[in-house]
């Protein structure tokens, strides 16, 4: 299970383009005080999800926060638990408890860190105490342990089991697929704001082999709400911040060094980073973000389009990312050899994307996790 400090949980409340510091809302009781309230469905059925009182919580050991900025993404995870076969209910409950328990004694933690936990056997449940009330109301989530810097405005579901090798089971995809569904309903979400934690830290979580089936997933997802293909966005890029870290964040830091910044390549989302990333908007007439968001245009100016012919630094930074991702037969040497195409025309085919084995705007999308249109074509 992770290991992941909150301390940045606060610093979520600081949006970037708000111009001003939103405020946490304290949990007293069952009473809430909180802002305007989303589009959620109304009268959902969410009965299905067992809450923290049908698992037996523990009540949590600190006052919770509702966060008070608005909630952008999904954040799915794998436990880094046994992969059971024990598939019961009584089992999930017991699932539920056991990853409380590590969480409060463990990691010093309020409560459960993340919203949902999905078990082998397919069994959603509630985690951090008013996720599932808040849910139902969609309009604000609780602040949560999942994932720095996402912490306020990630939905955060944890994965029974460990899937770096091994991929996770039928029954646990399909209810994963429909508690992603309930959560884009409730809050207002799409099916490509589905990412993963590596997308926003450096982890193994959730796994090269779960990860393989996020754009089935959001395909699951994307259908079941009735998206229209037009209504995708051509590419959504991982919103990376000031405020996280990890693989991602060193691809940036590579395709910033190639651009002549002078900054660290370690993943880490530094001081001369922000700076870099503020300079390029700057200088490429696009809204400097005063958290140094990667926003799209900052993505698609940054990264340069590659194939066989191409060396150097870009290319090292592509393989890095393909290398993290699971492709162990990829090395890092700037050199864009057979492994590296191969690899390529793979992560295309997995996207809906024409395996050509080139690297283009929309094909580095993919590599960083982001989300692409085609991924929602028929397959």
């Amino acid at each position: 299970m992770h290991f992941d400090h909150p301390e940045l949980d606060r610093r979520t409340l600081l949006r970037a383009g708000l111009g001003a510091a939103a405020v946490a809302v304290a949990v007293v009781g069952s009473e809430l005080a909180l802002p305007a309230a989303a589009q959620a469905a109304p009268g959902a059925d969410l009965d299905w999800i067992i809450s923290c009182d049908g698992w037996a919580a523990r009540p949590p050991a600190d006052p919770l926060s509702v966060s008070a900025i608005p909630t952008n993404k999904i954040i799915v995870h794998h436990m880094a638990f046994p992969n059971v076969t024990d598939y019961s209910e009584e089992h999930a409950r017991q699932l539920a408890r056991d990853c409380q328990d590590l969480h409060m004694d463990g990691n010093g933690w309020s409560d459960t860190g993340q919203h949902f936990t999905v078990s082998r056997g397919g069994h959603v449940l509630e985690g951090r105490h008013g996720s599932l009330d808040r849910l139902r109301a969609g309009d604000r989530q609780m602040i949560a342990a999942h994932c720095p810097g996402e912490n306020g405005r990630a939905i955060g579901i944890e994965n029974e089991g460990t899937y770096v090798t091994e991929t996770p089971p039928e029954e646990l995809l399909d209810s994963l697929a429909r508690l992603c569904t309930a959560i884009c309903r409730q809050y207002g979400l799409h099916a490509h704001d589905i990412f993963g934690h590596w997308d926003f830290r450096a982890t193994l979580c959730p796994g090269a082999m779960f990860y393989r089936e996020f754009p089935a997933l959001r395909r699951a997802v994307f259908n079941e709400l009735g998206t229209d293909l037009g209504d995708a966005p051509a590419r959504r890029w991982p919103d990376i911040w000031r405020f996280v870290g990890g693989p991602v964040v060193r691809v940036a830091q590579y395709l910033l060094t190639f651009q002549g910044y002078t900054v660290p390549v370690t993943g880490v989302f530094d001081a001369a980073t922000v700076a870099a990333v503020q300079d390029w908007q700057a200088r490429n007439g696009i809204p400097v973000d005063v958290d140094a968001t990667l926003t799209a245009p900052t993505w698609e100016t940054l990264a340069p389009e590659l194939d066989q012919k191409s060396s150097g630094i870009p290319v090292t930074a592509a393989q890095f990312m393909l290398a993290s991702k699971g492709y162990a037969e990829v090395v890092p040497t700037g050199e864009y050899d057979h492994a590296t195409r191969t690899a390529v025309k793979d992560l295309q085919r997995l996207h809906g994307l024409p395996p050509n084995g080139k690297i283009s705007t929309t094909t580095w999308c993919a590599l960083v996790g982001g989300v692409v249109r085609q991924s929602f074509h028929k397959h």
